[in-house]
């Protein structure tokens, strides 16, 4: 089968191209694929089958919608690397600025905490999908045994061996996605060619409802804030640059796979579920349920491990180190089970969603009193307004939200 084939050219030739040593030895290009891998790694999955089943043929324009929303945050946390961290790292700075800030690393410690339980919970309906087993009980019992693992791994070893295995599976996850956009360029183009593209005629609504749900998915372009916390390994030039370089990237993969998969929509049946994408792509080529069945398990496992060492080290720092990285790993581990049974997997991305609006909710207030107390900042008022914005948009992200209603 044609498709087949150019699916796995495309990744053969992406993956030499993300392993070659020129792009392995590069600090740009890693500083970039930290942000990068977290923004596209989960929400690139389960985008698809949420916004088909919310807004249908509006699914492009709602993600537009979502990329823009989380540039215009990237600016505000682009400027705090830029002119709040010499502030806080020197003697200067407001009081409220520098409480600001604290509070922002509190708040993503336990964002961290519902991020990892995010990640497991796709991870296992993932693994699930395998065996065509839809089962939420058993879902939520696959994610305690790894959380539970993690836990008494992060306490007994630290979890530093198992984090090396995220520059693998970046590169692998990344070339899945280029195959995949490769065999949906071809999809389209073949369907073109023969007169039977078309689209969906079903429920394309978008209104208030959907607009709701909409905030409550800002998960699935989360990650860009990474660059923030990487200050030991770039100076604040590369990690500005890079963040950015990672945004533009997302969007430019976003958009045309949006594009390209609603061709696809009318094949999705009723069912909308987070792994729906994987029978969906089947459509395009064999090969792909495979491929993104691999892609999308390594990838979420690597994501809660680097959360959970994120959250760990918050914690450490935050507490003065009177609570250690390695005691940190089973409170996260169990607080991560307490939400696991507590929600439904809809409601955990809509609770993810929300903790990191508060987190950038409280870094747009830290970007807005250092750009106020700074008078001879350039574009000052316009910079206010835009983090006045910025902060108002995670505000109703975190009072209006809600889970998809499938």
């Amino acid at each position: 089968m044609v498709s087949n084939l150019i699916v796995l050219l495309v990744a053969v030739l992406a993956a030499a191209v993300l392993f070659s040593r020129k792009l392995q030895t590069s600090a740009t290009w890693q500083a970039t694929v930290t942000p990068l891998a977290s923004i596209i790694g989960s929400g690139f999955l389960v985008s698809v089958p949420l916004l088909a089943g919310e807004v249908g043929n509006w699914s492009v324009i709602a993600m537009t919608a979502l990329v823009g929303a989380a540039y215009l945050i990237g600016v505000a946390i682009r400027f705090n690397i830029r002119h709040a961290e010499p502030l806080f790292a020197g003697s200067s700075g407001s009081r409220i600025s520098r409480l600001l800030e604290e509070l922002s690393h509190l708040v993503l410690a336990i964002a961290y905490f519902i991020s990892v339980t995010y990640y497991l919970v796709l991870l296992s309906n993932f693994l699930l999908n395998v065996f065509g087993i839809a089962n939420e009980i058993l879902a939520d019992s696959i994610t305690t045994a790894i959380l539970a693992a993690l836990g008494g791994l992060g306490l007994f070893k630290g979890l530093g061996m198992v984090q090396r295995i995220e520059k693998y599976t970046v590169g692998i996850n990344l070339a899945i996605i280029a195959a995949l956009l490769g065999g949906l360029l071809w999809y389209n183009g073949h369907s073109l060619v023969q007169g039977s593209w078309h689209l969906g005629t079903g429920d394309n609504h978008f209104n208030l409802h959907s607009v709701r749900v909409l905030l409550g998915l800002i998960i699935v372009v989360q990650g860009f804030e990474t660059s923030r916390f990487l200050g030991s390994q770039y100076d604040a030039i590369t990690r500005i640059r890079t963040m950015r370089y990672a945004q533009w990237i997302a969007t430019a993969v976003y958009i045309p796979f949006f594009l390209l998969m609603t061709a696809l929509f009318p094949l999705q049946g009723d069912e909308t579920g987070i792994a729906d994408i994987i029978g969906l792509v089947g459509n395009v080529a064999l090969v792909l349920p495979v491929m993104l069945t691999i892609g999308a398990i390594a990838s979420q496992f690597s994501a809660s491990v680097a959360d959970s060492i994120g959250s760990a080290g918050l914690i450490e720092t935050l507490s003065g180190k009177r609570i250690s990285m390695r005691h940190a790993y089973p409170v996260i581990a169990l607080s991560a089970i307490i939400i696991t049974w507590s929600t439904d997997v809809f409601r955990i991305i809509t609770l993810a969603s929300q903790a990191f609006a508060i987190f950038y909710l409280v870094q747009s207030a830290v970007a807005f009193s250092v750009a106020f107390e700074k008078r001879d900042l350039a574009n000052r008022t316009g910079l206010m307004c835009l983090f006045a914005g910025a902060a108002v948009f995670c505000l109703c992200v975190v009072l209006f939200g809600i889970p998809s209603g499938n």
